[in-house]
C-alpha cells in the first residue's frame, strides 16, 4: 500500500509546490509510481511546474463529483514513465469535498502508488482539513523568515491537536550569509522551534526559480548540488 505525504506550509510563497514537484521526480527516477495531487483549489500552479498546463482536461473535483473516473484525470508526467499528477480545480469549486472523500480517493490510489504527494493550499482552513485526511507523513515548507516561521509553527501545532505527529520540516530559500550574520533566524534556532526535526535545507538558487518557469522539476539535472540536496532530503521524509 502506497505512502500519503502531504506537503503544507503556513503561508504562501515558501516553495511547497516546488519543493513537492521535485520530491515526486527524485522518487519517480529512482523507479517508484509517484502520484502528485494538487489541492491548491483556485490557485495551482502544479501543472505549470510540470510543464502539463496545456494536457489538463479533468481535474481532482471532476473525479470527486462523479464526471470522470479516477483514471481520466490522471495524467503521466511528460518525460517520465511513473510519475503521474491530479490537478487541483482552477476555482474555488462549490462542490463539496469532505475528509472522507479525500480517504477514499487516497485509498483507491494506494493500490496503484508507492506515494501519493498531496500539494495541500497554505495556511490553516476546511480545505486544509480535508487535504490532510490520509496523510501518513506531512512535510512543512517554510523560509528561514520570522512570520513565515511562526506560521509554520502554528501549522504543526495545528496538526497535533488534530492527532498528526508525523511531521518533518524544510527550510527553503536559504541564504547562508545572512544567517551568518544574524540578519535571519539560525538554523539552530529554527530547529528549537518545532517538535518534528528538521529534514533539510534548500539554499536560495535562481536555478530553482528558473525551472518552475520553464515547467522543468530542477532535480532532471543530474549531477548537481541541487539534485544530490533533494536526494537526501527525500530520503529523510519517506523513511521517517
Amino acid at each position: 500500500m502506497g505512502k500519503v505525504i502531504l506537503v503544507s506550509s503556513g503561508k504562501g510563497g515558501t516553495g511547497k509546490t516546488m519543493f513537492s514537484v521535485n520530491m515526486g521526480a527524485v522518487l519517480a527516477r529512482q523507479g517508484h509510481r509517484v502520484m502528485l495531487l494538487d489541492m491548491d483549489m483556485g490557485l495551482r500552479n502544479m501543472d505549470i511546474y510540470l510543464g502539463m498546463e496545456n494536457k489538463v482536461i479533468y481535474n481532482i473535483m471532476d473525479v470527486i463529483s462523479g464526471i470522470c473516473r479516477i483514471k481520466k484525470a490522471m495524467l503521466r508526467v511528460d518525460g517520465f514513465q511513473t510519475l503521474y499528477f491530479m490537478a487541483a480545480s482552477p476555482r474555488r469549486d462549490d462542490r463539496d469535498m469532505t475528509p472522507l472523500h479525500m480517504e477514499v480517493l487516497c485509498d483507491k490510489l494506494r493500490k496503484y502508488f508507492d506515494y501519493i504527494i498531496v500539494d495541500c493550499p497554505a495556511g490553516i482552513s476546511d480545505l486544509f482539513d480535508v487535504a490532510m485526511a490520509a496523510a501518513d507523513r506531512v512535510a512543512i515548507v517554510t523560509e528561514p523568515e520570522v512570520a513565515s516561521l511562526r506560521d509554520a509553527d502554528a501549522t504543526e501545532r495545528y496538526l497535533q491537536e488534530k492527532g498528526i505527529r508525523n511531521t518533518c520540516i524544510i527550510v527553503n530559500k536559504v541564504k547562508m550569509d545572512l544567517m551568518k550574520e544574524g540578519l535571519v533566524p539560525h538554523l539552530s534556532e529554527i530547529m528549537r522551534m518545532f517538535k518534528g526535526p528538521v529534514a533539510g535545507i534548500i539554499q536560495y538558487d535562481e536555478n530553482i526559480h528558473i525551472s518552475t518557469n520553464k515547467g522543468i522539476p530542477i532535480v532532471c539535472k543530474s549531477g548537481t548540488y541541487i539534485e544530490q540536496n533533494f536526494l537526501e532530503i527525500t530520503a529523510r521524509v519517506v523513511e521517517s
